[in-house]
């Protein structure tokens, strides 16, 4: 199968973007597919080599194709646009063409089914709730016009109707567009993943893994808990600091945080506030396989999400995966999205989202009861293997192959 994935990113992305992307391209190109992933240009001079910034095997049946742009971001976004619809155009050219670009997709989608292979969208949120929340979510967000959200609506309900095949990564996602929009045929839902790499061999149901967890040789042994990725208010990692601050012997190892944006300055300036600044480690943007092996300094991983339009019911965050496969007991919000995959006592622990003490509680009973981490270890390791990059492949192989 030809398959052409349209992902209108500067390229390497170190942002889940550009991870879940060129994991994607990458499975579905290992199971025997020929795809191409159109990306724009990597920003850094000289240009960086995708393989080597992900960590990923060359593979013949994947080439990266980059679209020759310059100038104004408005000019490379209009530049990407031709340049995508020119390389879809052509019906014999691929057998599928895939994107998480809405308004992309929506472009494709007016053009004759005579001059273009079947489009398949994947959907990571309501474009309209997004924008309606962002200026909430983001720091120095900027609040959607009315014209802008109504603009986004009827591009997300005419993507729905009409695109050939469609994806979420949440089937709350699924649900509540089916609410709004009626239900379609070709739908799949697709989660996120994780490197199979990073797995351990498979065991039987009576030999379940065993985590790489040391008791503590006394209770003032530092106690570290972990965190991947972005620091934007709807990520909620402002409440692992109160976590530290609230217990003396722990320390947290926070990993990512942009300098050149606002959030990490403001988490910086929590900690100092809080008076455990000497306790938090922030090593700021990392390579992504660097990220796997920081994650294994931890005790405990946290996902601390709060309530928000992106988080409750459509998000399938990366970490959430990694957390699995690192083998450390995790502590997440009790979502909706995130009990699609956790389940609490099970292999997690979910606490009420935004609510600092029972976070706190939370990692301090894990700290207190190491029997308990490698329980929820050992679980959450046999599951996450339902969630690796080749399950996705192949469930999104077998949506493409209904299309043909």
């Amino acid at each position: 199968m030809k398959i052409l994935y349209l992902a209108d990113i500067r390229f390497p992305l170190e942002r889940a973007n550009g991870i879940q992307s060129i994991e994607t391209c990458h499975a579905l190109a290992s199971r025997g597919h020929y795809v191409s992933l159109a990306v724009r240009p990597d920003s850094h001079t000289p240009a960086r080599d995708p393989y080597a910034f992900y960590g990923l095997e060359r593979i013949d049946t994947l080439k990266i194709e980059v679209a020759p742009l310059t100038g104004s971001p408005a000019a490379v976004r209009a530049g990407y646009l031709m340049f995508a619809v020119g390389r879809a155009a052509g019906r014999g050219r691929q057998d599928v063409i895939f994107t998480r670009d809405l308004g992309l997709a929506s472009i494709l989608l007016r053009l004759p089914r005579l001059v273009r292979g079947p489009v398949v969208y994947e959907a990571h949120t309501i474009a309209a709730d997004e924008a309606g929340a962002r200026h909430a979510l983001l720091t120095g967000a900027e609040p959607a016009s009315p014209a802008k959200l109504r603009r986004l609506a009827a591009r997300d309900a005419h993507v729905w109707r009409a695109a050939d095949g469609y994806v979420t990564i949440t089937e709350g996602l699924k649900r509540e567009l089916e609410r709004r929009f009626g239900e379609r045929s070709r739908i799949a839902v697709v989660s996120d993943g994780v490197r199979t790499s990073s797995l351990q061999p498979p065991t039987s149901n009576l030999q379940p893994p065993t985590p790489n967890l040391q008791p503590p040789t006394s209770n003032l042994d530092p106690f570290t808990i972990g965190y991947a990725g972005h620091l934007y208010p709807w990520k909620g990692v402002e409440l692992i600091v109160e976590a530290v601050a609230a217990l003396p012997h722990a320390r947290a190892l926070i990993i990512g945080g942009h300098e050149r944006e606002p959030d990490l300055a403001r988490v910086k300036a929590l900690a100092v506030e809080l008076a455990c600044d000497s306790r938090v480690t922030f090593t700021g943007l990392l390579p992504p396989p660097a990220v796997a092996a920081r994650l294994r300094e931890a005790d405990v991983l946290v996902l601390p999400n709060p309530a928000s339009a992106i988080s409750s019911d459509f998000t399938s965050p990366l970490k959430l995966f990694e957390y699995m496969a690192a083998e450390r007991p995790i502590v997440a919000s009790d979502l909706p999205s995130i009990r699609e995959v956790l389940t609490n006592e099970r292999n997690a622990l979910l606490v009420p989202p935004g609510n600092p003490p029972a976070l706190t509680d939370a990692i301090r009973r894990l700290k207190d009861d190491r029997d308990l981490g490698r329980r929820l270890v050992a679980q959450a390791a046999d599951d996450v293997r339902e969630y690796t990059w080749a399950r996705r492949a192949e469930r999104l192989e077998a949506l493409f192959r209904t299309l043909a």
